[in-house]
């Protein structure tokens, strides 16, 4: 009891803290009305979606406006994640934070070009002093786009604290309508403890609901005793739009006591990957949807969970009837509410908890070395979440490595003995994961002699590949010797098939062209308003570098009238 009135006081000191955060001084980035493909909190793979996904209209070029004063504090051009993205901070101490950007605009476009040229590199991360580039509210700062791991166009849109941790932009009265109640599509009951059972089984178990009159729902009584804890399967959607965003309040109660709560207002990135640990990680690998565990497991420091009674665990007694329920919230204040009338009976357990027991057993809090063959294994205390048998097999090749059902926090080394390949060819070989497929997904892997080493968070089978094949490079909007004078842009097709794109390097007349790479259509962009060729006779060079080191080189030559 102590520890929930611990909580609830710290919750009742976030609530207070609320009440100072500005809800009148942001507007909105973009000028059209505002409808979310994700939200805030929303669940993806090993992470906590930390902003607003705003839709574009399902398309690029729209005019990004700075909803407050302040100045570019840091611009981050990258391949993968948030593609081109723009930091703004304000002087109440708050960053908004413009992902998956299209491009800059103004002087902040030309200072992102003058860097990208002087650095001879398209990947940059640059803290422009304060002076340099200041904002004023409605100011045009860029225009939104598709770049990094953007599944569609849209804008990512954050709002950091001045310890950089995202916050909720709806706290700050970003308005996006929503009078839709949020939909729960499972809930399951965790038996914990030796003890413990729910209709005399110790395995996880979905309950049958039961749809009311009034929209709500109630599961079909269960029979119960022990330790148990529940999860549930649910997701919100907004007006406008049909996307399963993350609901933002979870509440629950037994006997009309608080259990839990979860609230989705601000977390650290630091926190994001325990993800693997709130969630069912088997569950979500095994049928690709995600179950949040309304209990606190050891190892799991989530500031999401505002309150908790017993870590949100109840305990059922024998010949005790109960009511364990459950309210999901969205930032409107929509409701949904589920019931679990539950019997307490200490029963026959007929189907015990399903454990596959191993030669490998690893204790989550010891370092441990495993061989396999000719592969070692190197696993850091906390590496895991908690004590686990693994499944670690040596088949020559390839080294069965579990299977990606058990979450990885932080990185286990996989080394390889090569000694007994060709000299020749031991500088193209590299440690990958088997896809579906069966075929190598390159891992990033370091040589020392005659050792390979990975570094993995993903559970599955390994092996040492060879990749002797060079990158292919072709043409996509030009041939050789042909006029391109009416082009606006320069576009070359760049793959590889085993290990992948490493850098690449391009030039026309020898002097460095910035060529935008676009990992999700493989394709390299030269935009000629760069200005860098001024000839009307041009010989274009391009050189791509895979991930062990093969190098392929195409020359062309073109004609461009001059202007």
């Amino acid at each position: 009891m102590k520890k929930f009135l611990s909580a609830l006081l710290l919750s009742c000191g976030l609530a207070y803290g609320q009440n100072d955060i500005p809800t009148d001084y942001f507007s909105n980035p973009l000028d059209i009305k505002l409808v979310l493909s994700g939200n805030f909190g929303e669940m993806r793979s090993n992470h906590f979606h930390s902003g607003l996904d705003l839709k574009t209209q399902q398309r690029e070029g729209l005019p990004v406006y700075a909803p407050a004063d302040g100045y570019v504090s840091r611009i981050n051009v990258q391949h993968y994640g948030y593609g081109k993205a723009l930091y703004i901070l304000h002087p109440n101490g708050y960053t908004t934070v413009y992902g998956h950007l299209r491009s800059f605009a103004g002087d902040i476009e030309k200072y992102v070009k003058d860097t990208q040229y002087s650095k001879e590199t398209f990947e940059l991360e640059r803290f422009p002093d304060k002076t340099l580039l200041p904002v004023k509210k409605g100011d045009l700062i860029a225009y939104s786009g598709n770049t990094g791991g953007s599944g569609g166009p849209h804008l990512h849109f954050e709002i950091r604290d001045s310890s950089q941790r995202p916050m909720n932009p709806l706290l700050f009265g970003i308005e996006i309508p929503d009078t839709k109640k949020p939909i729960v599509s499972a809930v399951f009951a965790y038996p914990i403890g030796e003890d413990a059972h729910v209709n005399q089984g110790q395995n996880r178990t979905k309950l049958r609901l039961i749809k009311q009159k009034d929209g709500n729902y109630k599961a079909e009584n269960i029979t119960a005793f022990g330790k148990l804890g529940f999860g549930i399967t649910t997701y919100d959607q907004q007006d406008g739009a049909s996307n399963k965003n993350g609901s933002y309040k979870i509440e629950t109660r037994f006997n009309g006591s608080e259990k839990f709560e979860v609230l989705f207002n601000k977390f650290a990135f630091s926190e994001t990957r325990y993800l693997n640990r709130y969630t069912d990680y088997n569950y979500y690998k095994t049928n690709k949807s995600m179950v949040q565990k309304l209990f606190r497991e050891s190892n799991n420091p989530l500031s999401i969970i505002t309150k908790e009674d017993e870590n949100g665990y109840i305990t059922v007694q024998d010949s005790l009837q109960s009511i364990y329920t459950i309210e999901v919230n969205d930032f409107k204040g929509n409701r949904m509410y589920i019931s679990v009338p539950i019997e307490g009976a200490e029963l026959e357990i007929l189907e015990p908890k399903d454990i596959v027991k191993t030669d490998d057993y690893i204790y989550a809090d010891h370092a441990t070395s495993i061989t396999k063959g000719k592969f070692s294994i190197y696993i850091p205390a906390n590496s895991l979440y908690e004590d686990t048998y693994l499944d670690i097999k040596d088949e020559g090749e390839v080294l069965k490595f579990h299977e990606d059902v058990i979450p990885i926090h932080s990185n286990i080394s996989i080394t390889a003995d090569i000694s007994a390949y060709n000299e020749a060819d031991k500088d193209k070989l590299y440690i990958g994961r088997l896809n579906y497929k069966g075929l190598p997904y390159y891992t990033a892997t370091t040589r020392s002699g005659d050792k390979l080493t990975a570094r993995t968070r993903t559970f599955g089978s390994y092996t040492v590949a060879a990749d002797t094949t060079a990158p292919k490079i072709k043409p996509v909007n030009f041939s050789e010797g042909k006029w391109i004078s009416n082009q606006n842009f320069l576009k070359v097709k760049i793959t590889d098939d085993l290990s992948g794109i490493s850098s690449y390097r391009a030039t026309i007349n020898n002097k460095f062209i910035l060529m935008e790479y676009d990992y999700k259509k493989d394709v390299l962009t030269y935009n000629f308003n760069d200005n860098i060729n001024l000839e009307t006779e041009n010989n274009l060079k391009v050189i791509v570098i895979d991930n062990v080191g093969n190098s392929a080189t195409f020359e062309a030559q073109f004609f461009r009238k001059q202007p």
